[in-house]
Formats: C-alpha cells, sequence, structure tokens
C-alpha cells in the first residue's frame, strides 16, 4: 500500500515547489469557482447552452494567440517575472468579475470579455510555470511533482465546484467571485518568494519573436512522440467535453439547479483525486504513451456514462438514480484524465530540452485550455440539436474510437519508454 501512496518527496525537500504547489492549488480553487459561476450566470441571463458554449471560444482565441507567444517568451525572459506579471492581470480579472456582480450586470458580454482577460493572462503565465518545474527539482522527481500538481487541480475541481454551489445558492455569484479573487492572491505569494529563473546561458532560442513560435513548431514537426501527447488530448477533449452539458443538466434534467451542478464538476475531481492519492506507482510505468491511450478510453467511457445516465433519467430511471449513474460516469472519466495528465505532461518535460520547454508548454497550455474550448463551443451547439444526453454519448464513443484508431498509426507512441526519452 504505500508504494501506491503519492510520492511526496518534491514536497517534503523542496521549499520554492511547495510554495509554487500550495500557491497554485489556492488559485485553483478560485478559478474553478468563477469557471461555475460564469457558466450558471450567462445560462441564467440566456437560458441556452451554445451561450455557455461562446464562453469556450472568447476563452480560445487569448489562449491560442497569447499561449503561443507566452510560450515563446518562456525561453527568452525570467520565467518567475513572466508569470508574476501574468497571475497579477489574472487576478484583476477577477476582481472585476466581482465588481460586475454587485453591480448587477445583466449584459453577457461583460462576461465574455472578462473570460478573454483571464485566459489570455492565463496563456501567458501557465507554461512559465510549468517549464520552472524542470529547473528547482531533479529529473527523476518530475513523475511525483506532476502527479503531486494533478491532485492539487482535481482537488481544485472538486473543492471549486462544491463551495460555488454553496455560494451562489446562498449569496448569489457576487460571493462566489468576490471569494476568488480573495484567494488568487495565493499564487502571487508563491511567486514572489521564488528566485530568477532565467534561460540558460547558450540556451535561448536562437530565433526572437514570433519567428522563435515559428521554431518550436519545427521542432514539435520532428518530434513525433511529444506530438502524440497533444493530437491524443485534442481528440478527447473536442470530441467527449461535458462541461458546457453540465448547467442544462443541473438545471432542467437531473434538478438541483447549482448544486447538482458543482456536484456534477466535482465528482470529475474526486476521481481524479483517488487516482492520485493511488499515484505511487505511476513513475514506474514505462510504456507512457500506451499508458496515455488507455488512459483516454477510460475519459471517453466516461463521458459516454454520463450521457446514458441524462438519457435515462425521468424514465427507467428517477432524477435521483440518474443523478448517481451521472456522478459515477464524472468519476471514471475524472481519474482517466488525471493518469493520461501525468504521463503527457512527464513526456514534454524530460523529452524536451530546456531552451524549448517554453515554447512547448505554450502549445501543451493550447491544447490543454484551448481543446475544451472548442468542445465547449461544438458540444454546445450539437446539444441544442439533439439534446445534452446523446451528445455525451456519442461523444464518448467518438473519443474511444479515435485513441484506437491512433494506436494502429503511431506503432512509436505506444512503445515508447521512459527510460530513454526521445520526442
Amino acid at each position: 500500500m504505500r508504494t501506491l501512496l503519492p510520492d511526496l518527496t518534491p514536497l517534503r525537500t523542496n521549499p520554492a515547489y511547495r510554495r509554487l504547489w500550495v500557491g497554485f492549488a489556492l488559485a485553483g480553487v478560485g478559478s474553478q469557482m468563477a469557471t461555475v459561476a460564469i457558466g450558471l450566470q450567462v445560462f441564467e441571463l440566456t437560458g441556452s447552452s451554445a451561450a455557455v458554449g461562446l464562453v469556450g471560444l472568447f476563452a480560445l482565441v487569448p489562449l491560442v494567440t497569447l499561449g503561443l507567444y507566452g510560450g515563446a517568451l518562456a525561453d527568452q525572459v525570467d520565467r518567475r517575472i513572466l508569470a508574476l506579471v501574468a497571475q497579477l492581470v489574472a487576478w484583476l480579472s477577477a476582481v472585476l468579475l466581482a465588481l460586475q456582480a454587485f453591480l448587477g450586470n445583466t449584459e453577457v458580454w461583460v462576461l465574455y470579455a472578462l473570460v478573454a482577460l483571464f485566459n489570455g493572462a492565463f496563456a501567458v503565465m501557465s507554461p512559465a510555470r510549468s517549464s520552472i518545474y524542470p529547473r528547482i527539482l531533479p529529473r527523476e522527481q518530475l513523475p511525483a511533482a506532476n502527479a503531486l500538481g494533478v491532485l492539487a487541480m482535481n482537488t481544485s475541481l472538486t473543492a471549486g465546484p462544491l463551495l460555488a454551489g454553496v455560494l451562489i445558492g446562498r449569496w448569489g455569484f457576487e460571493a462566489a467571485y468576490a471569494f476568488d479573487a480573495l484567494i488568487t492572491t495565493a499564487a502571487l505569494w508563491g511567486l514572489l518568494r521564488l528566485g530568477p529563473i532565467r534561460p540558460e546561458p547558450g540556451e535561448g532560442p536562437r530565433l526572437k519573436g514570433l519567428r522563435s513560435v515559428v521554431e518550436g513548431f519545427g521542432f514539435l514537426r520532428r518530434s513525433p512522440n511529444v506530438r502524440m501527447t497533444f493530437v491524443s488530448d485534442i481528440y478527447a477533449m473536442v470530441l467527449a467535453q461535458p462541461r458546457v452539458l453540465l448547467p442544462a443538466a443541473g438545471t432542467v434534467i437531473l434538478g438541483g439547479g447549482a448544486t447538482t451542478v458543482g456536484n456534477l464538476y466535482a465528482a470529475a475531481a474526486v476521481g481524479g483525486i483517488v487516482a492520485m492519492a493511488l499515484s505511487g506507482r505511476l513513475g514506474a510505468v514505462r510504456r507512457q504513451g500506451l499508458a496515455i491511450l488507455v488512459s483516454i478510453v477510460g475519459w471517453g467511457a466516461g463521458i459516454a456514462g454520463l450521457g446514458v445516465a441524462l438519457l435515462l433519467a425521468g424514465g427507467p430511471l428517477n432524477q435521483q438514480q440518474a443523478f448517481w449513474a451521472a456522478m459515477a460516469g464524472m468519476f471514471v472519466a475524472g481519474a482517466a484524465d488525471s493518469v493520461s495528465a501525468v504521463y503527457r505532461t512527464t513526456i514534454l518535460q524530460t523529452a524536451a530540452p530546456d531552451h524549448m520547454r517554453g515554447r512547448l508548454q505554450g502549445v501543451f497550455i493550447v491544447v490543454v485550455a484551448g481543446g475544451p474550448r472548442v468542445g465547449d463551443i461544438i458540444g454546445g451547439v450539437v446539444a441544442d440539436v439533439i439534446g445534452e444526453g446523446w451528445t455525451a454519448f456519442a461523444g464518448g464513443l467518438a473519443c474511444i474510437a479515435a485513441m484506437g484508431v491512433l494506436a494502429v498509426r503511431a506503432k512509436g507512441f505506444v512503445a515508447y519508454d521512459a527510460r530513454h526519452p526521445t520526442p
């Protein structure tokens, strides 16, 4: 059992990593509260899942543009300063969200604009932050650190939606946004205490500005294993993204409103927490490419299960039974996604050289954060036509089929050996 428990060595031995981990975990709780609150506020103002899906569009554009350029900047400047400035902008967006709620805003475009501001800041901050970890931790501790990072993320995904449901239900959107602004300051504390993380001597990019972004894509074109970590996640998030379906699931299909929506978000996060609580052996897995594909099959199965629960609600299953079935589907999906995230991040950090990590992390954040936004847009439009249940069911099955195709076409990725990491 001891070997199954998470490896806490990075937290025990590295104060800088410990401060960053705590700060970003707390800030993550706030951002997940805001995510739930924004979806519910947009749905309250419009009554449309498609309008909720448009939140993804306003997040996607800054994620793509600034994520790529932010990754290039992370290879050229002090990564600590870059992350700190971007985190300050993210905190400002949280303050403005609280302000619009207190003022009784009824214009959905205000929410879309603030979503764009936050995601632009996140797109710059995330590659800088992720490329810091290989500089402050030894290579052998990176799988454990990534598992701890996913554990913190899933804890945020659990606590954030649950807190959002409680705060919105009792005191309205204002309380959720204000609490987000308060605890986001924790991430600023972790970065302020960190020392400089400048480019290593002689290892900076050969090209500057936008040309360095092109140089990063050139490296990615020559790196099939790193590229496949992105491709597999894009298929999973575009084909089987359930987030845009949850407001309608909670307020119309399953009942319970904001509380049910928060519980569904939290179920996926609890699945991730359980998976990471038993993550001690993840570092011993050598076939990490195969592990990614198998994990994403589990994600697709969980989302298909969510779709079945929504389709059977009010018929063979009463609302309570359908609720628990939907929770089970989200739990399985969250557990599988967390395992996939550990291995995708580890391959990127170990197979890529340091002078490329910022740019590749920029691509990573475009995929990880941008892919779900594309899924939101597609899922919202499809759900308005065929319903939320069929959208989740068909998307989950499509995700499973896509992983089968990738396993056949990318045999090198299936055979990837963690003992000899090659891009």
